[in-house]
């Protein structure tokens, strides 16, 4: 779902493990317990509610001082709980390729406010849901694989551009050299989002 194919230089690996490596260096190892958290919640929920939502919009550093963010809070729980329910079951779909789930637990939430447009909260929503299945997207992650030379494009298309993404990461871990082909999604997306730091 790319825009296009690519295969990787040597310095390019090499530039994402380091990436990955300062990462891990730099940032607190307590900065993801409030994306762990709500894991664990959805977890033995199978649904995210407005309180773990408000907990990643924290963890993400979003503004919470917007519309959206009040038309969601006047919406009941369990219907916020029904359209995440939707998103986790689609990206645990372990029958789905990883791209298919992520268009699918993305399309699940698209009616909620707050996750009409854009990926930002919608990619922690559904990397609380499935975490060694999915990714957290954002600008600067988006920028790593600019950097790598890889092309996702902003626009609308018969998939998502949360579902592009997630493919990218799939086809660039599958592709990688030892040891980052053991990488999780979300520590790729570390990476990448290390690289324009």
């Amino acid at each position: 779902m790319t825009d296009s194919s690519f295969s990787l230089a040597p310095e390019h690996w090499e530039r994402l493990a380091a990436a990955r490596q300062a990462y891990t260096d730099t940032v607190s190892p307590y900065y993801d317990e409030t994306l762990q958290e709500v894991t664990r919640r959805a977890y033995t929920s199978g649904s995210i509610g407005k309180a773990d939502i408000g907990a990643l919009l924290l963890w993400k550093r979003l503004r919470a001082d917007t519309p959206w963010a009040a038309e969601l809070m006047t919406l009941a729980d369990t219907d916020v709980r029904r359209a995440t329910a939707a998103a986790t079951t689609a990206a645990r779909d372990t029958t789905l390729s990883l791209g298919a789930a992520a268009q699918a637990g993305r399309a699940a939430l698209a009616h909620l406010p707050g996750f009409r447009t854009g990926d930002a909260l919608a990619s922690a929503v559904l990397t609380a849901a499935a975490p060694d299945r999915m990714a957290i997207y954002d600008r600067r992650a988006h920028s790593g694989l600019h950097a790598l030379g890889i092309t996702l494009s902003h626009g609308p298309g018969r998939y998502s551009r949360y579902s592009r993404y997630i493919e990218t990461i799939d086809q660039l871990l599958a592709a990688a050299p030892a040891p980052i082909r053991t990488w999780t999604p979300r520590e790729m997306d570390t990476a990448l989002y290390w690289m324009t730091a």
